[in-house]
Parts: C-alpha cells; sequence; structure tokens
C-alpha cells in the first residue's frame, strides 16, 4: 500500500491553515487551529521552511506565512520537503546496496516508469486544487479533466 507519512498530512494542513492568515502566523496559533501538537507543527514548519514552501520572519511580532500561493505549491513538492524523493523502491530511489536481490531481480529499472507517472500526477495537482476538493461533492459541479489538471469548480 502506497500511503504518506503523517508528517506529510500534517504539512498540508499547516499550508492550508497558513493560505487563510492574514499576515503571519505563529506555531502555537497554528497547532490550536488545527489540532496538531505544538511539537508537531514546529517541525513541520521547519522542513517547510528548508524547502522554502513558507518563509519565517524573526521576533516579538513573528511567524509564518506561506512562501508562494496554493496554487503554486504541487503536492509532489510537500511531499519531497517532509518525506524526501518520491521513490516507489529502493531500486528507483538509486540507494546502492539496499536490495539483497538487485544482480538477479527481473525488474530491477523498470519501476522508474512507474514511479515517473505517480511523481507527474503528484506535480499536477496543487494544493489549491486540494482545497477545492474539499467542497462538498453536492456542491461541485464536475467538469471534464483538463490537461491532466484536477479541475472541479462550485456550482454557482
Amino acid at each position: 500500500m502506497l500511503r504518506l507519512s503523517r508528517l506529510t498530512d500534517y504539512a498540508v494542513v499547516v499550508l492550508v491553515r497558513l493560505s487563510s492568515a492574514i499576515g503571519v502566523e505563529t506555531a502555537p496559533s497554528i497547532a490550536a487551529a488545527t489540532g496538531i501538537p505544538e511539537p508537531t507543527v514546529s517541525k513541520v514548519l521547519k522542513g517547510l521552511a528548508q524547502a522554502d514552501l513558507v518563509t519565517s520572519q524573526r521576533g516579538a511580532h513573528g511567524g509564518y506565512r506561506l512562501g508562494r500561493p496554493l496554487a503554486a505549491i504541487p503536492v509532489a513538492d510537500v511531499i519531497v520537503a517532509i518525506d524526501g524523493p518520491i521513490a516507489l523502491t529502493a531500486c528507483v530511489e538509486g540507494s546502492v546496496g539496499s536490495c539483497e536481490s538487485q544482480s538477479l531481480c527481473p525488474m530491477a529499472g523498470r519501476w522508474g516508469v512507474v514511479n515517473d507517472a505517480i511523481s507527474e500526477a503528484l506535480t499536477s495537482i496543487t494544493l489549491a486544487d486540494m482545497q477545492s476538493a474539499a467542497v462538498p461533492k453536492s456542491l461541485r459541479l464536475d467538469l471534464p479533466v483538463e490537461a491532466g489538471r484536477f479541475a472541479p469548480s462550485i456550482v454557482e
């Protein structure tokens, strides 16, 4: 089963929360608003800051804000910021000696196609796409997917 880490899930929640903030938000205020423990929020923010997905402001009136709009943050960027490169198997990741069967494996080097397809899909979906998908299905008008993009919209 493919599953994102809990920290990546929290990172998405933190970024969406920051998108609604006016000015900067502190880790304690994000934790209070999201229900994520403050130490976890701090850890997530540190990873997001290192990837330039959020910017930090020091001082008495400091905190965090988005580094760019949700529409410019692909899901893949969040995953890479928190969990590292997207790799289904050790041989796709390029780790030397991480698979005992690598020299005998008939699939060695063939997972790249699958990995690339998943990476491409995760790169084509932004956090803004995910946020708009949070609109209840009864209020969405399902439109055809255009150019590989997730395209639900709200019924007016």
